[in-house]
């Protein structure tokens, strides 16, 4: 059921994703930790830059809120994939306009194998958060378990201008060189 899967509209969004502005919404200081973060030796740990982000990405003004996503992603690491379920459904209803919102129920719709729904939160979340290269890795390990590789290609180039240090990603898109390819 590969047709089923809404690639195109979201491949674009993964495209335009190094050009498109960020939300209102977040917070200004983003900026300059994707700045530290695309060199190649940054003057801090990367690790450190990495943490502050998502941090940033999981703060919210309102602490219930933020309280509920980290009960969403406490349920998902220990399996409880309804429970998480039922508060990340209850995020993106209640604030729409929060990106890691959307980005962790993708994450989830993608464990649970329903790529057509990550597909949807993942778009929505670029659409937000256009830097966002733990999206736009989602995406392309998407592509890659469809068959879909020229796209996993791209989105994990593009994850990896926003973010260098990823290593696995690069050893993913080194996997998926059409010289590699040919080996096998």
């Amino acid at each position: 059921m590969t047709s089923a899967l809404p690639l195109d509209p979201v491949f674009q969004l993964v495209l335009e994703a190094p050009t498109r502005v960020p939300g209102r919404d977040l917070p200004r200081i983003l900026a300059g930790l994707f700045q530290e973060l695309a060199l190649s030796d940054p003057p801090r740990p990367v690790e450190e830059i990495e943490d502050r982000i998502w941090t940033l990405w999981g703060s919210h003004e309102d602490r219930v809120a933020e309280e509920t996503l980290a009960a969403a992603v406490e349920a998902i690491g220990s399996g409880s994939l309804k429970k998480a379920r039922a508060l990340l459904d209850y995020l993106v209803a209640q604030y729409p306009g929060w990106a890691e919102a959307w980005n962790k129920r993708a994450t989830l719709a993608s464990i649970e194998k329903r790529d057509a729904d990550s597909l949807l939160d993942i778009a929505q979340t670029l659409r937000l958060e256009p830097r966002h290269f733990g999206a736009i890795a989602g995406f392309g390990n998407i592509c890659l378990r469809h068959g879909h590789l020229n796209e996993a290609r791209a989105a994990f180039q593009i994850a990896l201008s926003i973010n260098p240090h990823m290593d696995d990603l690069r050893d993913m898109l080194e996997n998926l060189s059409p010289h590699h390819l040919m080996l096998h």
